[in-house]
């Protein structure tokens, strides 16, 4: 992925804090030289000094079956994107275009079933606790279980090489900063009004720190 120094983010506890919070991820293999993508929610494991991208897949989706012969596998995540005009800085310019993107490098392996229920598990729980009826793994029948385990195939990638990018405006005077948080808070689009209060928590954080 290219990126400009502007833009670079190398703190690892921030880009897996990101990766927690955009878990929704698109894993790209090759076959024969043709690329193929699946897009998936998606965890992460910290064993030791590695990280590793955990998740799972449908037994008929042949992507698995790629898994023991690309050397490469890569996984993308997006946070929020948005337009951004230039009518709103204070001097002529072009538009552009603000994005927050993850891509991680590494090798895949197929999870043994232990391995895919735990991972199952901790992925209910992330997205179950806060529901006022949680559906959790041992809220769940075993027959139902086991009749889902035989539709799936669970996987690991460990990271190997991870980059990352947050174009938030970074490269802009702190008018046309601030203008650029404004205009999006008025637009209508979510993505818009998310990647404005990223904008501002970012600078804010920075003001705190200097």
């Amino acid at each position: 992925m290219y990126i400009p120094k502007y833009f670079k983010v190398t703190n690892i506890d921030e880009i897996r804090d990101f990766v927690q919070k955009n878990s929704f991820g698109t894993i790209v293999t090759t076959e024969q030289g043709k690329p193929i993508a699946t897009h998936l929610p998606l965890g992460l494991k910290k064993q030791g000094d590695d990280t590793y991208i955990t998740g799972h897949m449908a037994y008929g989706n042949p992507q698995w079956k790629t898994f023991e012969t690309c050397e490469n596998v890569l996984v993308m995540f997006q946070g929020p994107n948005a337009y951004i005009s230039s009518s709103w800085y204070s001097h002529e310019n072009v538009p552009t275009w603000n994005y927050q993107a993850v891509h991680v490098h590494g090798k895949a392996s197929i999870l043994e079933k232990d391995e895919l229920i735990e991972d199952l598990a901790i992925m209910l729980e992330k997205y179950e606790e806060n529901r006022e009826n949680p559906v959790l793994w041992d809220k769940l029948s075993p027959q139902l279980l086991e009749s889902e385990l035989k539709g799936i195939v669970g996987f690991k990638i460990k990271a190997e090489e991870i980059q990352a990018a947050y174009k938030l405006s970074q490269n802009r005077n702190k008018l046309d900063y601030m203008n650029i948080i404004d205009k999006l808070q008025n637009e209508d689009n979510s993505q818009s009004k998310e990647m404005a209060e990223l904008m501002e928590r970012r600078m804010n954080r920075n003001e705190a720190n200097e």
